[in-house]
Parts: structure tokens; sequence; C-alpha cells
């Protein structure tokens, strides 16, 4: 196995709205800064990889416009995956652990305002038992949520109480969308109050990835990524236990997260019940520090929200913040699809 390791992370400014921007407007000062940090140019990247989702875009292969933001001319080494970005991280680690690539810029991106978010994710359901009921987002949810009050992991209180600590850790992150004293709010699908849902908005985000030596001389202290695995649930929520995420402690177990302890665990949990869910599963207890970022519930830009975990972590290890930290990214309804890496500064490294 090849050490590799995120030497760089940038993101946009995460907004409620941008009509004045199309992807490319939106992805090419991320691109440019991720770059910039690392003196790299694009055509010096050995693999590209994007996420993203023609869902959003409301046309197909949308994806090819972003590239106009990248620059494919010389031709490039391109690849997408119709997913959140941190899947397309994965795809970029596998290509360098090949030895086809030492270096790779991944990306994604998302704007969630032109059409309506609950809906749009509907097409994510089984086509034949669930999508033509049209159950949106927030109402699985909200069975989430309710199924674990039932089984007596949490209540609404407590629900609040993770809103009010994601949103204040936010404040002091200066790309978050919603931050600070934010209020429980009305019930959005009982019993989940609009407190304990993620704000809508555009944004995207952007990582370089290294493998040894070419990490050391691109960053003072590389995030190393010990370990990435992802895993997936049953397709049919009916058969699922939705007050626990087997797929996620299965990921986690793969990716070495419990062979020793984490300091930081950047969660992708929009819903405040899915940070209940995750944390059992995960075993992350007090000692931990949850989202400093403010995680999903303070920016959600859906295709680079998971990708932002990733970043969001490995910027702390950069910054000397963290030793040893988790980072999880999620998609599909509650919490169908996880995704985990095991992330170690440079003082860690065996």
């Amino acid at each position: 196995m090849r050490d590799v390791a995120i030497v760089a992370f940038a993101q946009s400014a995460h907004r409620r709205r941008t009509d004045e921007l199309s992807e490319v407007d939106l992805l090419m000062p991320v691109l440019h800064e991720v770059l910039g940090a690392t003196g790299l140019k694009a055509n010096e990247i050995g693999f590209t990889c994007s996420g993203s989702a023609d869902y959003l875009a409301g046309r197909a292969f949308s994806f090819t416009m972003a590239l106009d933001g990248v620059g494919a001319h010389p031709p490039i080494s391109e690849s997408h995956v119709e997913m959140d970005g941190a899947w397309a991280l994965y795809e970029a680690w596998v290509k360098i652990q090949t030895g086809e690539a030492d270096t790779a810029l991944v990306y994604s991106y998302g704007k969630s305002s032109p059409g309506r978010v609950r809906d749009v994710l509907t097409r994510q359901l089984d086509p034949y038992y669930l999508a033509p009921l049209w159950p949106d987002s927030v109402a699985l949810a909200a069975l989430q949520a309710q199924a674990l009050i039932d089984a007596g992991d949490t209540d609404e209180g407590a629900l609040a109480d993770i809103g009010a600590r994601n949103r204040t850790a936010a404040v002091d992150n200066p790309y978050a969308q919603l931050t600070g004293d934010v209020p429980a709010g009305d019930h959005l699908v009982h019993p989940l109050r609009t407190g304990d849902c993620p704000p809508i908005g555009d944004g995207a985000a952007a990582v370089v990835l290294a493998a040894g030596d070419t990490a050391r001389a691109l960053c003072e202290r590389p995030a190393w990524i010990r370990g990435i695995d992802h895993r997936i649930e049953a397709h049919s929520l009916g058969v699922r236990d939705l007050t626990d995420s087997p797929s996620a402690r299965l990921a986690a177990e793969h990716a070495g997260a419990f062979e020793r302890p984490v300091d930081t665990a950047e969660l992708h949990a929009p819903f405040t019940s899915q940070e209940v869910v995750l944390r059992k599963a995960l075993g992350l207890g007090d000692e931990v520090r949850v989202n400093p970022s403010g995680g999903a519930l303070a920016a959600n830009p859906i295709m680079a929200a998971g990708l932002i975990r990733l970043g969001e972590a490995a910027a702390r290890i950069h910054r000397g913040e963290s030793d040893r930290a988790l980072a999880h990214a999620t998609s599909g309804p509650c919490l169908q699809q996880n995704l985990v890496a095991v992330l170690e500064g440079e003082s860690a490294h065996v």
C-alpha cells in the first residue's frame, strides 16, 4: 500500500442561493485556491476526479461543463462519480494506489437552490415500492428520529442540543451558511423541527491528494489517509434497523478506526438524529470533538458536504489541531451509504 495524504483543501462560502453563478463560476475559485496552496498547475496533476449529480443540475452529463473550470486541454486523465465527492476521493485514492498517478485533484459541487431538494432526492428511492409514494428526505429522516426516540436513544430536547452545538461550533467557520443561536423552530415533520434539519444551499469543495515524498514536498504536515472504506445498507428501508448503522461500523472497522482512539470526528450527519446513530455505530465518546466545523447542520451543499468532512478533518491536521481524525460521508436516505476514512498527522506516521 502506498502512503497517500490530503495535502490541500479549499471550499466555497456556502450560500442559500447563487443564481448569478453557474457551476463553473462556483467551482473555479475553489480550484484555483486548492492548486495555489500546493503550487501545482492543472497540467501537473496526475488524475482528476469529480463528484456531482445530474438531478440537481436538471440536465444529463452536466459534469462535463464543470471541466471548463479545470481545463481539459491538453488532455487530462479524468473521471466522474455520480455521488458525493467523498466517493470521488476514494476513486482517486485507488488510482494512486495502482501507481498510475502520484497526485490527484478531487472536487465536487452542488447547487440545491434551483429546485425542491426534498422532491429531487426521492429519485434515490426504490422505483417500485417507495418512490411512487414520494416520501421526501425530511419525512424519511423523521421516521429514523422517531425510531430512535421510541428506542430510548434520544429525545427532542437532546436533538435540539445537537443542533445548537453544531451551529455554535460553526461560528468560527467562515464558510458556514448557518451559525450561532439558531432556534429549534416548529415541527417540519414530527418529531424533527427546522433546527434539526440542514440548510439548503449551494457550494463546492476540492482537495489535492499526493503520495509519499511528493506529499511531504507539497505540504508541511500532510494528513495521511491511514484507512478508507465504504459500505452500503439494504436498499429497502423496511428491512433495516433505522436506529443503527452496521455499514458505517463495518466501514470504520475496515478503515482501522477502532485500532486507536481518534481526537476529532467530522460526521456527515445532515439531521440531528443521524449524529446519534453515527456516534453509537462509530463508538465516539464525549472525549472526541465531533464536528468542530459545524458539520452538515451548518452547511450542506449536496454532493460536496461529504468531501468537506474529509477536507475539514485534514485541515485540522494541517494546522496541528488534530493528530488522528475520523471523517465520515453519507449518501442516500437514512444513512444508506457510508464512507469512513482515518487521517493522521506526520507525527503519528509509522
